[in-house]
Protein backbone atom coordinates (compact mmCIF):
# COMPACT_ATOMS: atom_id res chain seq x y z
CA UNK A 1 0.00 0.00 0.00
CA UNK A 2 1.40 3.38 -1.01
CA UNK A 3 0.87 5.96 1.74
CA UNK A 4 1.06 9.76 1.65
CA UNK A 5 1.08 12.06 4.67
CA UNK A 6 -0.58 15.50 4.66
CA UNK A 7 -0.03 18.16 7.33
CA UNK A 8 -1.35 21.72 7.59
CA UNK A 9 1.91 23.71 7.92
CA UNK A 10 5.53 23.00 8.78
CA UNK A 11 6.58 26.41 10.07
CA UNK A 12 6.49 25.80 13.83
CA UNK A 13 7.17 22.83 16.06
CA UNK A 14 4.50 21.77 18.50
CA UNK A 15 2.38 18.81 19.53
CA UNK A 16 0.89 18.24 16.07
CA UNK A 17 4.37 18.07 14.57
CA UNK A 18 5.43 15.49 17.16
CA UNK A 19 2.50 13.36 16.01
CA UNK A 20 3.60 13.82 12.41
CA UNK A 21 7.11 12.67 13.38
CA UNK A 22 5.62 9.41 14.63
CA UNK A 23 3.82 8.98 11.30
CA UNK A 24 7.13 9.61 9.53
CA UNK A 25 8.76 6.92 11.68
CA UNK A 26 6.00 4.47 10.81
CA UNK A 27 6.02 5.26 7.07
CA UNK A 28 9.58 6.38 6.23
CA UNK A 29 8.97 6.28 2.45
CA UNK A 30 5.84 8.41 2.57
CA UNK A 31 6.12 11.99 1.29
CA UNK A 32 4.75 14.80 3.43
CA UNK A 33 2.46 17.25 1.66
CA UNK A 34 1.99 20.62 3.37
CA UNK A 35 0.69 24.09 2.51
CA UNK A 36 3.93 25.86 3.48
CA UNK A 37 7.15 24.97 5.25
CA UNK A 38 9.86 26.97 6.97
CA UNK A 39 12.37 24.25 7.69
CA UNK A 40 14.81 26.63 9.34
CA UNK A 41 12.35 26.71 12.24
CA UNK A 42 11.96 22.93 12.37
CA UNK A 43 14.14 20.14 13.81
CA UNK A 44 16.75 18.56 11.56
CA UNK A 45 14.50 15.54 10.97
CA UNK A 46 12.19 17.56 8.74
CA UNK A 47 15.03 18.96 6.65
CA UNK A 48 15.90 15.41 5.62
CA UNK A 49 12.33 14.41 4.74
CA UNK A 50 10.55 14.45 1.38
CA UNK A 51 8.47 17.61 1.90
CA UNK A 52 6.14 18.70 -0.92
CA UNK A 53 4.80 22.24 -0.56
CA UNK A 54 1.75 23.80 -2.19
CA UNK A 55 1.87 26.75 -4.57
CA UNK A 56 1.46 29.08 -1.56
CA UNK A 57 5.12 28.41 -0.73
CA UNK A 58 6.08 30.50 -3.77
CA UNK A 59 3.90 33.48 -2.87
CA UNK A 60 6.10 36.33 -1.56
CA UNK A 61 6.13 36.63 2.25
CA UNK A 62 3.90 33.54 2.60
CA UNK A 63 6.03 32.00 5.36
CA UNK A 64 5.33 34.94 7.64
CA UNK A 65 1.92 36.11 6.43
CA UNK A 66 0.16 32.91 5.34
CA UNK A 67 -2.75 33.63 7.74
CA UNK A 68 -3.54 36.73 5.68
CA UNK A 69 -4.02 34.42 2.68
CA UNK A 70 -6.87 32.41 4.20
CA UNK A 71 -8.97 32.47 1.05
CA UNK A 72 -6.13 30.76 -0.86
CA UNK A 73 -5.54 27.91 1.58
CA UNK A 74 -8.50 25.66 0.63
CA UNK A 75 -7.30 25.81 -2.98
CA UNK A 76 -3.78 24.98 -1.82
CA UNK A 77 -4.69 21.62 -0.29
CA UNK A 78 -7.09 20.78 -3.10
CA UNK A 79 -4.24 21.29 -5.57
CA UNK A 80 -2.31 18.27 -4.27
CA UNK A 81 -2.46 15.42 -6.80
CA UNK A 82 -2.61 12.28 -4.63
CA UNK A 83 -3.90 9.84 -7.24
CA UNK A 84 -0.82 7.61 -6.92
CA UNK A 85 -1.53 6.62 -3.30
CA UNK A 86 -3.74 3.98 -1.75
CA UNK A 87 -3.93 5.49 1.74
CA UNK A 88 -3.69 9.15 2.70
CA UNK A 89 -3.13 9.94 6.37
CA UNK A 90 -3.77 13.60 7.11
CA UNK A 91 -2.74 15.36 10.30
CA UNK A 92 -5.08 18.31 10.56
CA UNK A 93 -6.29 21.11 12.76
CA UNK A 94 -7.19 23.29 9.78
CA UNK A 95 -6.98 22.60 6.04
CA UNK A 96 -5.08 19.34 5.51
CA UNK A 97 -8.19 17.15 5.67
CA UNK A 98 -9.57 19.04 2.65
CA UNK A 99 -7.54 17.04 0.14
CA UNK A 100 -9.40 15.50 -2.79
CA UNK A 101 -9.34 11.70 -3.03
CA UNK A 102 -11.16 9.20 -5.22
CA UNK A 103 -13.44 6.28 -4.22
CA UNK A 104 -10.64 3.70 -4.50
CA UNK A 105 -8.50 5.52 -1.92
CA UNK A 106 -8.73 5.60 1.87
CA UNK A 107 -8.44 8.96 3.61
CA UNK A 108 -7.85 8.74 7.37
CA UNK A 109 -7.72 12.05 9.21
CA UNK A 110 -5.95 12.33 12.54
CA UNK A 111 -7.83 15.38 13.76
CA UNK A 112 -6.14 17.59 16.34
CA UNK A 113 -9.31 19.71 16.31
CA UNK A 114 -11.86 21.05 13.85
CA UNK A 115 -10.72 24.43 12.59
CA UNK A 116 -11.03 26.47 15.77
CA UNK A 117 -11.11 30.00 14.33
CA UNK A 118 -14.21 29.25 12.25
CA UNK A 119 -15.97 27.20 14.93
CA UNK A 120 -15.55 27.45 18.72
CA UNK A 121 -12.98 30.29 18.76
CA UNK A 122 -14.62 32.32 15.98
CA UNK A 123 -15.68 35.31 18.11
CA UNK A 124 -12.45 35.32 20.12
CA UNK A 125 -10.40 35.28 16.91
CA UNK A 126 -12.31 38.27 15.51
CA UNK A 127 -11.89 40.16 18.78
CA UNK A 128 -8.09 39.87 18.45
CA UNK A 129 -8.09 41.61 15.04
CA UNK A 130 -7.35 45.34 15.32
CA UNK A 131 -7.05 46.40 11.67
CA UNK A 132 -10.53 47.87 10.99
CA UNK A 133 -10.58 47.00 7.27
CA UNK A 134 -9.46 43.41 7.84
CA UNK A 135 -11.86 43.09 10.79
CA UNK A 136 -14.83 44.01 8.55
CA UNK A 137 -13.79 41.74 5.67
CA UNK A 138 -12.71 38.73 7.73
CA UNK A 139 -16.19 37.50 8.79
CA UNK A 140 -17.13 37.01 5.12
CA UNK A 141 -13.92 35.07 4.46
CA UNK A 142 -14.38 32.90 7.56
CA UNK A 143 -18.01 32.21 6.65
CA UNK A 144 -16.90 30.80 3.29
CA UNK A 145 -14.14 28.77 4.92
CA UNK A 146 -16.58 27.40 7.51
CA UNK A 147 -18.86 26.18 4.73
CA UNK A 148 -15.89 24.71 2.87
CA UNK A 149 -14.66 23.05 6.07
CA UNK A 150 -17.98 21.34 6.67
CA UNK A 151 -18.28 20.10 3.09
CA UNK A 152 -14.73 18.76 2.95
CA UNK A 153 -15.11 17.12 6.38
CA UNK A 154 -17.67 14.79 4.82
CA UNK A 155 -15.09 13.53 2.30
CA UNK A 156 -12.91 11.95 4.99
CA UNK A 157 -13.40 8.18 5.24
CA UNK A 158 -12.31 7.76 8.88
CA UNK A 159 -11.62 10.19 11.71
CA UNK A 160 -9.21 9.66 14.58
CA UNK A 161 -9.62 12.26 17.33
CA UNK A 162 -6.68 13.13 19.56
CA UNK A 163 -8.93 13.30 22.65
CA UNK A 164 -12.48 12.82 23.87
CA UNK A 165 -12.61 16.61 23.90
CA UNK A 166 -11.93 16.80 20.15
CA UNK A 167 -14.17 13.81 19.42
CA UNK A 168 -17.09 15.79 20.84
CA UNK A 169 -16.23 18.71 18.55
CA UNK A 170 -16.11 16.43 15.50
CA UNK A 171 -19.58 15.15 16.40
CA UNK A 172 -20.85 18.70 17.05
CA UNK A 173 -19.50 20.45 13.94
CA UNK A 174 -19.29 17.62 11.39
CA UNK A 175 -21.94 15.21 12.78
CA UNK A 176 -19.48 12.35 12.31
CA UNK A 177 -18.06 9.61 14.56
CA UNK A 178 -14.40 9.31 15.47
CA UNK A 179 -12.15 6.95 17.37
CA UNK A 180 -9.95 8.46 20.09
CA UNK A 181 -6.23 7.70 19.99
CA UNK A 182 -4.31 9.99 22.33
CA UNK A 183 -1.09 11.56 20.97
CA UNK A 184 2.26 10.16 22.07
CA UNK A 185 4.72 11.52 24.59
CA UNK A 186 8.36 10.84 23.68
CA UNK A 187 8.93 9.04 26.95
CA UNK A 188 12.43 7.87 26.06
CA UNK A 189 13.64 11.48 25.78
CA UNK A 190 13.41 11.84 29.52
CA UNK A 191 15.43 10.18 32.25
CA UNK A 192 14.64 9.26 35.83
CA UNK A 193 13.10 12.06 37.96
CA UNK A 194 15.59 14.51 39.44
CA UNK A 195 15.50 16.96 42.32
CA UNK A 196 13.11 19.85 41.68
CA UNK A 197 14.28 23.45 41.52
CA UNK A 198 12.36 26.50 42.65
CA UNK A 199 11.00 27.72 39.28
CA UNK A 200 7.74 26.94 37.49
CA UNK A 201 7.76 26.19 33.76
CA UNK A 202 5.71 26.86 30.63
CA UNK A 203 6.59 25.32 27.24
CA UNK A 204 4.23 26.68 24.63
CA UNK A 205 3.66 28.58 21.43
CA UNK A 206 3.18 32.22 22.42
CA UNK A 207 -0.29 32.94 21.07
CA UNK A 208 -3.24 34.57 22.90
CA UNK A 209 -5.51 31.56 23.48
CA UNK A 210 -2.74 29.84 25.47
CA UNK A 211 -3.48 32.46 28.20
CA UNK A 212 0.14 32.90 29.23
CA UNK A 213 -0.72 36.49 30.10
CA UNK A 214 -2.78 35.38 33.10
CA UNK A 215 0.12 33.21 34.32
CA UNK A 216 2.50 36.17 34.07
CA UNK A 217 0.04 38.31 36.02
CA UNK A 218 -0.21 35.69 38.78
CA UNK A 219 3.55 35.26 39.05
CA UNK A 220 4.15 39.01 39.01
CA UNK A 221 1.81 39.34 41.95
CA UNK A 222 3.34 36.42 43.88
CA UNK A 223 6.92 37.30 42.90
CA UNK A 224 7.60 33.64 42.08
CA UNK A 225 10.12 32.47 39.45
CA UNK A 226 8.61 31.48 36.11
CA UNK A 227 10.43 30.28 32.98
CA UNK A 228 8.62 30.46 29.62
CA UNK A 229 10.03 28.55 26.63
CA UNK A 230 8.60 29.01 23.15
CA UNK A 231 7.97 31.61 20.49
CA UNK A 232 5.05 33.15 18.66
CA UNK A 233 3.48 36.40 17.53
CA UNK A 234 2.34 37.24 21.08
CA UNK A 235 5.89 37.28 22.45
CA UNK A 236 6.47 41.04 22.40
CA UNK A 237 3.24 41.71 24.31
CA UNK A 238 4.07 39.04 26.90
CA UNK A 239 7.60 40.40 27.29
CA UNK A 240 6.17 43.78 28.22
CA UNK A 241 3.92 42.17 30.83
CA UNK A 242 6.71 40.12 32.43
CA UNK A 243 8.02 41.25 35.81
CA UNK A 244 11.51 40.63 37.23
CA UNK A 245 10.79 37.01 38.23
CA UNK A 246 9.56 35.98 34.77
CA UNK A 247 11.98 34.86 32.03
CA UNK A 248 10.99 34.40 28.37
CA UNK A 249 13.68 32.26 26.72
CA UNK A 250 12.19 31.97 23.22
CA UNK A 251 12.71 28.87 21.11
CA UNK A 252 14.96 26.21 22.65
CA UNK A 253 16.17 22.80 21.49
CA UNK A 254 14.70 19.56 22.82
CA UNK A 255 17.86 19.03 24.85
CA UNK A 256 17.53 22.38 26.61
CA UNK A 257 13.79 21.90 27.15
CA UNK A 258 14.45 18.50 28.73
CA UNK A 259 16.85 20.13 31.19
CA UNK A 260 14.23 22.70 32.19
CA UNK A 261 11.59 20.00 32.59
CA UNK A 262 13.95 18.06 34.83
CA UNK A 263 14.66 21.03 37.08
CA UNK A 264 11.26 22.67 37.42
CA UNK A 265 9.06 22.61 40.50
CA UNK A 266 5.88 22.22 38.43
CA UNK A 267 4.54 22.80 34.93
CA UNK A 268 1.82 25.40 34.22
CA UNK A 269 -0.89 24.98 31.56
CA UNK A 270 -3.26 27.95 31.42
CA UNK A 271 -5.13 27.56 28.13
CA UNK A 272 -7.90 25.16 27.15
CA UNK A 273 -6.01 22.65 25.05
CA UNK A 274 -7.37 20.22 22.47
CA UNK A 275 -5.17 17.61 24.14
CA UNK A 276 -1.79 19.00 25.19
CA UNK A 277 1.44 17.02 24.97
CA UNK A 278 3.66 19.36 27.01
CA UNK A 279 1.93 18.56 30.33
CA UNK A 280 2.62 14.90 29.63
CA UNK A 281 6.27 15.66 28.89
CA UNK A 282 6.51 17.32 32.29
CA UNK A 283 4.87 14.29 33.90
CA UNK A 284 7.27 11.99 32.05
CA UNK A 285 9.95 13.84 34.03
CA UNK A 286 8.05 13.13 37.24
CA UNK A 287 6.92 16.77 37.58
CA UNK A 288 3.38 17.74 38.63
CA UNK A 289 1.15 19.98 36.50
CA UNK A 290 -1.00 22.95 37.49
CA UNK A 291 -3.59 23.16 34.71
CA UNK A 292 -6.75 24.98 33.73
CA UNK A 293 -9.46 22.41 34.37
CA UNK A 294 -11.01 22.24 30.92
CA UNK A 295 -10.27 20.52 27.62
CA UNK A 296 -7.54 17.96 27.12
CA UNK A 297 -5.93 18.48 30.53
CA UNK A 298 -8.84 16.58 32.08
CA UNK A 299 -7.65 13.52 30.11
CA UNK A 300 -3.93 13.81 30.91
CA UNK A 301 -3.66 15.15 34.47
CA UNK A 302 -4.82 13.02 37.42
CA UNK A 303 -5.92 15.52 40.06
CA UNK A 304 -4.14 14.99 43.35
CA UNK A 305 -1.87 12.33 41.81
CA UNK A 306 -0.05 14.12 39.00
CA UNK A 307 -1.25 17.69 39.44
CA UNK A 308 -4.00 20.12 40.38
CA UNK A 309 -6.53 22.20 38.45
CA UNK A 310 -7.65 25.80 38.62
CA UNK A 311 -11.25 26.28 37.55
CA UNK A 312 -11.50 29.83 36.20
CA UNK A 313 -9.35 31.40 33.44
CA UNK A 314 -8.05 34.15 35.73
CA UNK A 315 -4.92 35.08 37.66
CA UNK A 316 -6.90 34.96 40.92
CA UNK A 317 -7.97 31.37 40.30
CA UNK A 318 -4.41 30.34 39.40
CA UNK A 319 -3.04 32.01 42.54
CA UNK A 320 -5.45 30.02 44.70
CA UNK A 321 -4.39 26.84 42.95
CA UNK A 322 -0.70 27.65 43.46
CA UNK A 323 -1.32 28.15 47.18
CA UNK A 324 -3.15 24.81 47.32
CA UNK A 325 -0.35 23.15 45.35
CA UNK A 326 2.19 24.23 47.96
CA UNK A 327 0.30 22.28 50.64
CA UNK A 328 0.54 19.00 48.69
CA UNK A 329 3.26 16.44 48.07
CA UNK A 330 3.66 14.36 44.91
CA UNK A 331 5.46 11.09 44.15
CA UNK A 332 7.60 11.60 41.04
CA UNK A 333 7.64 7.87 40.20
CA UNK A 334 3.84 7.66 40.29
CA UNK A 335 3.60 10.76 38.08
CA UNK A 336 6.01 9.19 35.60
CA UNK A 337 4.03 5.94 35.58
CA UNK A 338 0.89 7.92 34.82
CA UNK A 339 2.58 9.51 31.78
CA UNK A 340 3.86 6.16 30.53
CA UNK A 341 0.39 5.09 29.40
CA UNK A 342 0.72 7.72 26.63
CA UNK A 343 4.04 6.40 25.24
CA UNK A 344 4.98 6.29 21.54
CA UNK A 345 4.88 2.50 21.22
CA UNK A 346 1.25 2.45 22.34
CA UNK A 347 0.41 5.22 19.88
CA UNK A 348 2.09 3.56 16.89
CA UNK A 349 0.44 0.21 17.62
CA UNK A 350 -3.00 1.80 17.83
CA UNK A 351 -2.51 3.78 14.61
CA UNK A 352 -1.26 0.67 12.76
CA UNK A 353 -4.25 -1.36 13.93
CA UNK A 354 -6.63 1.41 12.89
CA UNK A 355 -5.15 1.61 9.38
CA UNK A 356 -5.15 -2.19 8.99
CA UNK A 357 -8.83 -2.35 9.98
CA UNK A 358 -9.69 0.47 7.58
CA UNK A 359 -7.99 -1.37 4.71
CA UNK A 360 -9.83 -4.60 5.57
CA UNK A 361 -13.16 -2.81 5.60
CA UNK A 362 -12.37 -1.24 2.22
CA UNK A 363 -11.56 -4.66 0.75
CA UNK A 364 -14.79 -6.25 1.92
CA UNK A 365 -17.39 -6.58 -0.85
CA UNK A 366 -20.45 -4.38 -0.41
CA UNK A 367 -23.80 -6.07 -0.75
Amino acid sequence: MKIALVHDYLNQYGGAERVLECFMDMFPDAPVYTIISDLDRMPRRFKQANIINSFVQNVPFSKKHYKKMLSLLPHAVESFDLRGYDVILSSSSAFAKGIITNPSQIHICYCHTPMRYVWDLYHQYLAEIHNPIYKNVLPFILHKIRNWDYVNSQRVDYYIANSENVSRRIRKYYNLPSEVIHPPVAFDRFGAPTESGDYFLIVSRLIPYKRIDLVIEAFNRLQLPLVIIGDGYDRSRLQKLAGPTVQLLGYQSDEVISQYYAGCKAFILAGEEDFGITPLEAQANGKPVIAYGKGGALETVAEGTSGVFFREPSADSLIQSLKHFNTLSFDSQIIRQHADQFNETRFKNQISSFIDNAIKQKEQPHV
